[in-house]
C-alpha cells in the first residue's frame, strides 16, 4: 500500500521524443490553461532518449525567469526526467507516474495533437465525478485514415471484446487518473496500450471516457509505424494471459498439457486396439510402428508431459516469488 503524498492539484506527464519545437508551444499553453484555472500544477517531461534538442529545450522551460517567480508554487512547476537511450513510452509514463505528486495526473503527447484546454474538464471528471481514470476520445481524427483510423478502429475493437472495457480509444494518449491509480499500477514493455486494462485489473473499476480534440500535427512526424498494430495484438494476449493466469499458471498449463496427454494415450489405446482387432481377425494390418497416428499420438502425450512440466515449473517460480503476496489494499480500520 502506497502513502498519499499530495503537493498540489494536477500532475502533468509529457512523454516524448524529438519534439524540441512543439515543447515551448505546448508549454505555454498548459500554464496559461492552468493560471486560469487557479490549478497549482507540476509539468513533468520525460525525454525518452531524444537525438534532437528536446533536452536543452526542457532546460531552458525551466530556467524561464516567470517559471522561477512563481510564488504560489513551492517550486519550479517545470520538472525533467532525461533517459540515456530510447526506452519507449511505457518507461517514460512509469517513470513520470513514479515521480507524479499532485492529487490528479495528466497523461498527455507532446505533438501539439492534444489539447490542454481539455484538462480542467477530466480533472472534475476525477474530483467530483469520482472516476479512478477518463480516457480521452479522440472522435475526429486527422490522422490517415487507411493506415490509422482504421487498424485503431480494428484494434480497440478486439480490446473491448478482451478486456470488457468499452472504451472507443484505449490507446488515447490524453488520460486522467486519480494518484492512487498510477502508483498502484506498473506500465512495462508496451502495455501503454492498455493502462485502462492494467488499473480495471488492479481493483480501479470506474473507468470513464470523454470525447476530446485532436489536432492536426503542427511538428515533426508520427513516431509510430504500422507495426505497433501487430505488437499491440501481442501485449493484449500477453496481459490478458497474466492477469488470467499469473497467480496460477498451473491452471492454464496442468489443464492444456492434460487434456492433450489424455487425448494422446486414448488415441495410442485405439491404435493398439484396431491393430489387435486386426490380428485377431486374421487381416492383415499397418504395422503399429509405422502408423502415423501412433506417432501423433505419442508426441500429444509427450507434448501434455511437456506443458503439464512447465505449470509445475512457473508454480514453483512464483512461490518462490517476494512479489506472492503482493495484495492491493484499498483502507484498513
Amino acid at each position: 500500500m502506497h502513502a498519499k503524498l499530495i503537493f498540489m492539484d494536477i500532475s502533468i506527464i509529457v512523454p516524448l521524443y524529438n519534439e524540441a519545437e512543439s515543447l515551448p508551444h505546448l508549454y505555454e499553453w498548459i500554464a496559461r490553461v492552468m493560471k486560469e484555472n487557479k490549478f497549482s500544477y507540476e509539468v513533468i517531461f520525460v525525454n525518452d532518449g531524444s537525438t534532437d534538442d528536446s533536452w536543452k529545450v526542457i532546460k531552458e522551460l525551466k530556467d524561464r525567469k516567470e517559471v522561477k517567480e512563481l510564488k504560489e508554487l513551492k517550486e519550479n512547476p517545470v520538472k525533467g526526467i532525461c533517459f540515456r537511450r530510447n526506452y519507449g513510452k511505457s518507461a517514460a509514463l512509469y517513470c513520470g507516474f513514479k515521480a507524479a505528486q499532485g492529487d490528479v495526473v495528466i497523461t498527455m503527447d507532446a505533438d501539439l495533437q492534444d489539447s490542454p484546454d481539455e484538462i480542467p474538464e477530466l480533472y472534475k471528471m476525477i474530483k467530483e465525478d469520482g472516476y479512478d481514470l477518463v480516457s480521452g476520445w479522440k472522435q475526429k481524427r486527422y490522422d490517415n485514415a487507411l493506415t490509422k483510423n482504421l487498424p485503431s478502429k480494428l484494434f480497440n475493437a478486439t480490446a473491448r471484446r478482451v478486456t470488457g472495457i468499452q472504451l472507443h480509444d484505449m490507446n488515447c494518449g490524453l488520460k486522467a487518473y486519480r494518484l492512487e491509480v498510477v502508483k498502484n499500477i506498473e506500465v512495462f514493455s508496451e502495455m501503454h496500450r492498455y493502462i485502462p486494462y492494467l488499473a480495471k485489473n488492479a481493483g480501479f473499476t470506474k473507468i470513464g471516457e470523454k470525447v476530446v480534440q485532436h489536432r492536426k500535427r503542427e511538428f515533426g512526424t508520427s513516431k509510430f509505424g504500422i507495426n505497433r498494430f501487430v505488437n499491440g495484438y501481442l501485449d493484449l494476449m500477453t496481459i490478458w494471459f497474466l492477469n488470467k493466469f499469473g497467480k496460477q499458471p498451473m491452471h492454464f498449463f496442468g489443464l492444456v498439457g492434460s487434456l492433450m496427454f489424455f487425448i494422446g494415450f486414448i488415441a495410442v489405446i485405439v491404435v493398439g486396439g484396431m491393430k489387435l482387432y486386426a490380428l485377431s481377425h486374421g487381416v492383415q494390418a499397418m504395422l503399429v510402428g509405422v502408423n502415423p497416428y501412433f506417432h501423433i499420438a505419442i508426441l500429444m502425450m509427450i507434448l501434455g508431459c511437456m506443458l503439464f512440466l512447465a505449470g509445475f515449473l512457473a508454480e514453483l517460480i512464483i512461490r518462490n516469488s517476494p512479489s506472492r503476496n503482493d495484495y492491493l489494499i484499498k483502507e484498513t480500520l
